[in-house]
């Protein structure tokens, strides 16, 4: 059991920091300035992804907010703690609940059943879009005076942030499928 407590701790450890590495990598390679507010086109998600399969929810909540938290302590911007709270801690956070699916994926991949890559695909665009419900909540309350005039609130955050997130959707769900459908099965899942 303590030998199980110590590997869930060193695996979030690191699945943290890979996920804080593809996360720095991608504005590296990619500093494009779409996004004026902030916003990464990247694969960072996957690490958080795959403890949430591996260890369930819980474990894959805990390895979101320390990405979040991480990335604030980088010299990310937040202006309120509030803030900080929606567009780091919880909105990586949530991508922990993709967890949910993870005995389910499980069940179909040792079924042989090509339905887990459907389930693992709604597993990472239900997580996401939780994540992307916490970055409208941010926007609509502190950054309403970027919206163009005659253009809703709500309607400007959604457009902004699918812009980023849907395209990481895109890009974790190919990753994810292509590591699950390589990696032995035995390191896809300890619960």
């Amino acid at each position: 059991m303590r030998n199980q407590k110590t590997l869930l701790l060193t695996e979030i450890a690191i699945f943290t920091s890979f996920a804080m590495i593809l996360e720095t990598f991608a504005k590296i390679a990619l500093p494009l300035k779409f996004w004026p507010q902030g916003g990464t086109i990247s694969i960072a998600m996957v690490p958080v992804f795959m403890i949430a399969y591996r260890w369930g929810t819980k474990a894959g909540c805990v390895t979101g907010a320390l990405f979040g938290a991480l990335q604030l302590a980088s010299g990310e911007p937040a202006y309120s703690l509030l803030q900080a709270l929606l567009d780091y801690i919880v909105a990586f956070s949530v991508l922990g609940i993709a967890g949910v699916f993870a005995g389910r994926i499980k069940a179909l991949m040792l079924e042989d059943n090509q339905k887990w890559v459907w389930v693992t695909i709604l597993s990472i665009v239900a997580a996401s879009g939780l994540r992307l419900g916490s970055h409208i909540l941010s926007g609509f309350l502190f950054f309403s005076e970027f919206v163009p005039e005659g253009m809703p609130v709500w309607q400007y955050m959604a457009l902004y942030n699918i812009g980023y997130i849907g395209p990481s959707v895109v890009l974790c769900s190919i990753a994810m499928v292509i590591l699950m459908k390589t990696l032995p099965k035995k390191y896809l899942f300890v619960k």
